[in-house]
């Protein structure tokens, strides 16, 4: 049974950096691609970051471009996303989840067949 558990949300100011993990277990983890997606309050669910398996390919939403940061470390089944520059729209919950693909770091939702439960990310202004 694959798990992804999120961690290392909080409440920031607008400037601020936070960094969230994402431990897997239960499953291959480094054989498969992994993103990072977000809902906030009366929003659409909405891709933020994908990452490939060799961490070789890092696609990234239009609107975190720049300040995010997806990585990976295979030998502890984590995924990160260092966040800097925070902004009152970066509010949401976010989620990580594992590809069904390994070489496809996906924007779409529905490639991704595991998610985790969410983690509370809000940003004051």
């Amino acid at each position: 049974q694959v798990q992804l558990t999120e961690s290392g949300g909080g409440l920031v100011q607008a400037g601020d950096s936070l960094r969230l993990s994402c431990a897997a277990s239960g499953g291959s983890f480094s054989n498969y691609a992994m993103g990072w997606f977000r809902q906030g309050p009366g929003k659409e669910r909405e891709f933020v970051a994908a990452i490939t398996s060799s961490g070789n390919s890092t696609p990234y939403a239009d609107s975190v471009k720049g300040r995010f940061t997806i990585s990976r470390d295979n030998a502890k089944n984590t995924l990160y996303l260092q966040m800097n520059s925070l902004k009152a729209e970066d509010t949401a919950v976010y989620y990580c989840a594992r590809s069904s693909n390994r070489y496809y770091a996906s924007s779409s939702p529905t490639v991704y067949n595991y998610w985790g439960q969410g983690t509370q990310v809000t940003v004051s202004s």
